[in-house]
């Protein structure tokens, strides 16, 4: 089984009323999420992906269907605390989740909320501020720090607690293009050397080709999903769901259609400036 199964969710803010069309903000969405995977969730704002994100650690339960979590139900209240254990969640605005008035204080709300021994708090704390490269900063105050320091800070308040897998609801939404950086470097590397499970939702094209997998979603439903090369070249559906794709795939598929000869739709702008040397050759 794999770790995250999503079976045929539906959800809807409206209150359901009989007689009357309901409006799904997740409209039959079926997806898995193999343990150690970096899968990107994309779509347009409305689309259903945050509605999705907060599925996954049960802050909000499908309608119909379900979400199973290494074997457990997400509609099962006894298995909240261990789902919430296992799946961390880190939303856009970093400032909604630092708690505390010292950057290590913060980090070890969650651990100490869970019980955790001391001794294993300030262990869990220094290898997690370790891990997004903010230990140097364990005593400062959480708001004199750039918002892509505050976003790594919230991330590692939830490595504290020890997840399996970590979804972030677009944590790069209000940074700055170095803050971005900074946020997406860590998660690649949390991913690649701690082999963690990530889960990102994001609207910059940029981050969704790093990951393993994309999945696109359009009005509740998932449009299309595969590896970054099988879905950024499909840049007619994309744009025809008012979808953006990356500015190399972009470049490429206008010269493909201005006759120049393109073998493959470039993801970054490496492989985009070979393949145009290529091509000019």
């Amino acid at each position: 089984m794999s770790f995250i199964s999503i079976q045929d969710v539906r959800f809807s803010y409206d209150e359901i009323e009989e007689g009357k069309p309901v409006r799904y903000a997740v409209d039959g969405v079926s997806l898995d999420v193999e343990r150690g995977e970096f899968v990107a969730v994309i779509g347009h704002n409305g689309c259903g992906k945050s509605t999705l994100a907060k599925q996954l650690n049960a802050m909000l339960l499908p309608d119909s269907g379900k979400v199973i979590i290494d074997g457990d139900d997400t509609s099962v209240e006894e298995n909240t605390y261990t789902i919430r254990e296992k799946i961390g969640l880190v939303l856009q605005n970093p400032d909604n989740q630092l708690v505390a008035s010292i950057v290590e204080e913060d980090v070890a709300f969650g651990p100490e909320n869970l019980g955790v021994e001391p001794a294993e708090i300030r262990r869990r704390v220094d290898e997690a501020l370790k891990a997004v490269d903010m230990y140097e900063y364990r005593e400062h105050a959480p708001h004199k720090l750039s918002g892509g320091q505050k976003q790594r800070v919230a991330i590692a308040g939830i490595l504290a607690i020890q997840p399996q897998c970590i979804v972030l609801d677009e944590p790069t939404a209000m940074l700055d293009p170095s803050g971005r950086q900074e946020v997406v470097s860590t998660l690649l590397k949390l991913n690649r050397e701690q082999k963690m499970t990530v889960v990102l939702i994001t609207h910059f094209m940029d981050e969704a080709v790093l990951a393993d997998r994309v999945v696109v979603m359009d009005s509740g439903k998932i449009l299309t999903q595969g590896t970054p090369e099988e879905v950024f070249s499909q840049v007619e559906l994309l744009k025809k769901h008012r979808l953006d794709v990356p500015q190399s795939a972009e470049l490429a598929y206008k010269l493909r259609g201005c006759g120049l000869k393109i073998n493959h739709i470039p993801l970054t702008r490496e492989d985009c400036v070979a393949l145009l040397g290529e091509a000019m050759r």
